[in-house]
């Protein structure tokens, strides 16, 4: 391995503009790492890229990537259909990965990279981000020293008023993206109480994903949408913009509530409350937590004060040093496969209409 990373970042879409190139050009101003390539389908979008940051050599052809045997890793970063099999090419051809969440569309495509991982014994970390933010790390480590007491539920809920993005693009297409606002936003949320509360096992699911709001896409009535260059009236809806469901666990059990789209635009709908028996937190996505509890007879509540690190930069920070050092990170494939797996059941339980079991 090189004394200096050697990295290329594949997909210079959004995500990689947004967090992994600008935090991989501070890491190589740091001299952790060196951004080889960037690479796009799309050669112009690789090409402002590279013109954008000032780093790496634009291309085209993620094999290129591959077939330089001074490229270390690499981060993925394409619509979710490409995840694993750009990971399993990459492992396969020596390097360390960092994929952007979802690991997969399908969980039996995210049981494959896992396959893969432990045959090559290469690095591969998903991008569940928020296990490298700094209130979610207060909030796991308040809960593992017992300060809330028994944690027996959590409510969860990932709503919007008109947000779908991009329709009828790669977004809004199962094919491609495995689901709606389950896999887009869920995945982050899950992935949040379960690492909060030590990855308990999944014992059930039940759920239903609802596409109603997107469906008419000609009709569909908004402010603004995220990915609006993506969209494609012509193209396919066919994912959920509504889903909810019960999770039973082997510790607390979670109600969760998400849309893309919902006809109620007031109110705060992004947060996650940890319900138990000596304390409660409320949790604003992305944001601060507030502790409620009673002690001596008395109620309290407080905000803790805490300094706010940038959680990509530690999620690209610690992907590099891992490879360096081995070292297992909390997004390890071995981990994240958990919220996969219910993701999945979760689909599964909403086509047909029952509760879904997990038998190990």
């Amino acid at each position: 391995m090189n004394d200096i990373l050697k990295v290329g970042v594949i997909g210079c879409g959004t995500i990689a503009n947004a967090a992994h190139i600008p935090n991989y050009k501070k890491l190589q101003e740091e001299g952790k790492c060196e951004v080889v390539y960037l690479c796009d389908i799309i050669p112009e979008r690789a090409e402002a890229a590279v013109e954008r940051w000032g780093v790496g050599k634009a291309i085209k052809d993620y094999h290129d990537i591959l077939n330089d045997p001074s490229i270390d890793a690499v981060s993925i970063c394409t619509p979710n259909k490409m995840h694993s099999i750009i990971a399993i090419d990459a492992m396969r051809a020596g390097k360390h990965v960092l994929c952007e969440k979802p690991p997969a569309r399908v969980y039996s495509e995210a049981l494959e990279m896992q396959k893969v991982q432990h045959e090559t014994g290469m690095t591969l970390n998903i991008g569940v981000v928020n296990r490298f933010n700094s209130a979610v790390n207060k909030i796991h480590e308040l809960i593992a020293a017992g300060e809330l007491g028994e944690l027996y539920q959590i409510n969860v809920s990932f709503r919007a008023h008109r947000s779908i993005p991009g329709l009828g693009g790669d977004f809004t297409t199962k094919a491609v993206a495995g689901g709606g606002v389950l896999i887009d936003w869920g995945v982050h949320y899950l992935d949040i109480v379960m690492y909060c509360t030590g990855d308990p096992k999944t014992k059930t699911v039940t759920g239903e994903a609802y596409s109603k709001l997107g469906v008419d896409m000609p009709n569909y009535v908004y402010e603004g949408m995220w990915a609006e260059d993506k969209k494609d009236l012509n193209g396919t809806y066919d994912v959920d913009d509504y889903v909810t469901g019960f999770i039973r666990t082997e510790g607390p059990s979670i109600t969760f509530n998400g849309a893309w789209a919902q006809n109620i635009g007031k109110g705060e709908y992004t947060y996650i409350e940890f319900l138990g028996t000596k304390a409660g937190i409320h949790l604003k996505y992305g944001g601060d937590f507030d502790v409620y509890g009673t002690k001596d007879g008395k109620l309290y509540s407080y905000r803790p004060e805490y300094a706010h690190d940038d959680m990509f930069y530690n999620e690209i920070s610690a992907f590099v040093d891992c490879v360096k050092t081995g070292k297992k990170l909390p997004s390890h494939i071995d981990t994240v496969i958990v919220t996969a797996k219910m993701m999945q059941g979760i689909y599964d339980s909403s086509e047909q209409h029952r509760e879904i079991v997990f038998e190990d």
